[in-house]
């Protein structure tokens, strides 16, 4: 078998260039065939380790198809660069500097290192207060309100939640707020609006995540619709410039809404979307600021999997 060696020479060439300049996909493709396992086995690996990733997925990913952006998908993302024997962060790594670069996001807004950190903060804070990922509820209808204030801060956000239970027994729903950089989640005040009441409420400091527990004084059983509303009083942070929703799976309708306080309004706006954090934003059409209201919005009537969001420059 003398060829066998210098084909190795060359799938292990290939992968020192590639983990170095990327894209991930073709990393993660060459890393694969470098390390000569089918996908099945790279799928049986995964599971040795505690992460269910289907072989589908593990495709697409390495044809370029779709990125690694929920919590379980990023934890693959760390527990293949183990499997396949490639440097730590090296995987990961190339998946920030792909979304940096071609998403356009600034330093001052969330980059995708920190929606990688914030996601497995999520799960601690999750575990904590004892939330499955699925929390039972498939969501009809979602309608955010946020208020800019006069330092240009994100002040306070409110939602408006219209769901229907897929099992028995739901009676909570976890509310998630992550900050923007600076953020200081232990200051926060989470405040139960309409058919809900405040549970635990616990945060990370470092990431500006908070989650919180809204009770309901009923238990849903599967099929049954609820209605509830919750805000969430910020104010922590330095200057906003946008805002950004990710869905895990397809869902009923979502609008965001922002108002920008009086003494200071931004010069344009926009909204935009993501099939993933890494990937490039598309969609993209200017907003224009209503009246005295000095707000604008977007309206998505059945969203997917991916990101929507709003962001505004200011002078």
């Amino acid at each position: 078998m003398p060829h066998a060696p210098q084909h190795a020479d060359v799938a292990t060439a290939e992968l020192d260039s590639v983990l170095q300049g990327g894209p991930f996909h073709v990393a993660l493709r060459a890393a694969i065939a470098a390390r000569g396992l089918p996908l099945q086995r790279v799928q049986h690996h995964l599971s040795r380790h505690g992460v269910k990733v289907g072989v589908t997925s593990l495709s697409y990913w390495q044809q370029g198809a779709r990125r690694p952006q929920r919590p379980e998908s990023l934890r693959a993302v760390r527990a293949l660069e183990e499997i396949l024997e490639l440097p730590e962060e090296s995987l990961i790594r190339l998946l920030a500097e792909s979304g940096d670069s071609t998403s356009g996001l600034r330093s001052a807004a969330r980059s995708y290192r920190s929606l990688v950190e914030a996601s497995g903060v999520l799960d601690q804070l999750l575990a904590e207060l004892g939330c499955p990922p699925d929390g039972g509820l498939h969501s009809l209808g979602h309608h955010e309100r946020l208020r800019i204030g006069a330092r240009r801060e994100l002040a306070e956000r409110e939602s408006h939640h219209i769901v229907r239970a897929h099992r028995d027994g739901i009676d909570r729903f976890v509310a998630v707020h992550h900050g923007d950089r600076g953020a200081a989640p232990e200051r926060m005040r989470v405040h139960a609006l309409e058919n809900c009441r405040t549970g635990r409420v616990r945060w990370h400091r470092d990431t500006g995540v908070l989650a919180a527990e809204l009770l309901f004084d009923t238990r849903l059983r599967a099929g049954d619709t609820f209605l509830f509303r919750y805000g969430v009083e910020d104010g922590t942070a330095g200057v906003a410039r946008e805002y950004v929703r990710g869905f895990d799976c397809p869902g009923g309708q979502y609008v965001l809404q922002v108002c920008f306080d009086p003494a200071a309004l931004p010069v344009r706006c926009h909204r935009f979307a993501q099939h993933s954090a890494a990937a490039p934003r598309g969609a993209c059409q200017g907003l224009a600021l209503s009246g005295r209201h000095h707000s604008v919005h977007l309206v998505e009537p059945r969203v997917r999997a991916g990101f929507l969001g709003i962001g505004w420059d200011w002078e």
